[in-house]
């Protein structure tokens, strides 16, 4: 026993020793670090109640259709498909609250984000445009076509299924110093952010340039955006109850899809079809060897999509 004792404690001293160091480290390193770079020149914004909603169009012409990202993304996410699109509609993306170049203002609640969303929809005037979201963007699209069902001419869940992650309602969170440390290591390692790119959307995406490193990393640099991190993270990822999503398949005047990719590692097997059947969408559409971001791997796919679901949306 005693000698269990002295090790015991000689483990302590060293974990002790150990943390000491690491937050020594890490408070000298966010010091030598400190400091935002400003959102890119040339943005457009649109006051939606509380917040500046940055967004981004194409096209002129034909129906209008608003894209929702997802967790960590950007309007900027949507390009890839947003161009296709434009050939024959009215393309808007919009920066969540939270996340991209919008302006920062909690709480970054689904309830929040779904009255932002409604509120651009309202502020440019659109008539019952095609809602589509992606990854946890699905539940604050369909939380607008359940509190305004008039307003919205179809939904579709692209790579989400609108719940909540399957482990708890919240992604982990990591202490301060150690939270800001960790994330300014990420956002200052192209090595890293091309990592998580690659693993994410697999090998159907295009490498990352620098500018695409950048157009990932940027929006966690401007002002507000690390300070925001915590709450944006205590909120937890947008999502409705199963409740709440099989509501959808009493909107008959809603047209909803589910497009998922086939290898999407997000989610188990079968999961789009159960999506599909829970808020009332025909069979769903899956993209073969695509992963999690479809609008970047495979706009062709997901343009015919939506193209698909805006033609049954005119006929309602």
């Amino acid at each position: 026993m005693g000698r269990l004792r002295r090790w015991a404690r000689q483990w302590a001293i060293a974990l002790a020793i150990d943390l000491a160091a690491l937050s020594a480290f890490s408070l000298v390193y966010n010091l030598a670090t400190q400091g935002t770079v400003p959102p890119p020149p040339g943005l457009t914004y649109v006051r939606t109640g509380d917040i500046n909603t940055r967004y981004i169009q194409w096209g002129t012409h034909g129906s209008p259709i608003v894209l929702v990202h997802g967790f960590i993304e950007s309007a900027d996410t949507w390009a890839p498909t947003a161009r296709l699109l434009a050939a024959d509609h009215r393309v808007y993306a919009i920066d969540l609250d939270g996340f991209g170049y919008t302006e920062r203002v909690a709480p970054y609640t689904t309830a929040h984000l779904t009255t932002q969303l409604l509120d651009f929809v309202a502020a440019l005037h659109l008539t019952r445009p095609v809602l589509v979201g992606h990854s946890s963007g699905a539940a604050v699209v369909a939380a607008a076509a359940l509190a305004a069902p008039d307003r919205v001419g179809a939904v579709m869940f692209l790579d989400g299924d609108g719940l909540p992650l399957s482990g708890g309602g919240h992604p982990p969170s990591i202490v301060n110093p150690y939270r800001t440390t960790l994330l300014r290591l990420v956002l200052r390692s192209d090595t890293a952010i091309r990592l998580i790119y690659s693993l994410t959307c697999g090998n159907q995406c295009p490498a990352l340039t620098s500018a695409g490193v950048e157009q990932w990393r940027r929006p966690l640099q401007v002002p507000g955006a690390e300070r925001a991190i915590p709450q944006v993270l205590g909120a937890g990822i947008p999502s409705l109850s199963t409740t709440q999503l099989g509501r959808l398949a009493a909107l008959s005047r809603v047209p909803k899809a589910v497009v998922f990719g086939a290898d999407d590692p997000e989610y188990d097997p079968g999961a789009a079809a159960g999506t599909a059947a829970r808020i009332g969408a025909p069979a769903p559409t899956l993209i073969p060897s695509a992963r999690h971001l479809t609008p970047v791997s495979s706009p062709a796919a997901v343009t015919a999509a939506v193209e698909e679901l805006a033609a049954r949306a005119v006929g309602q």
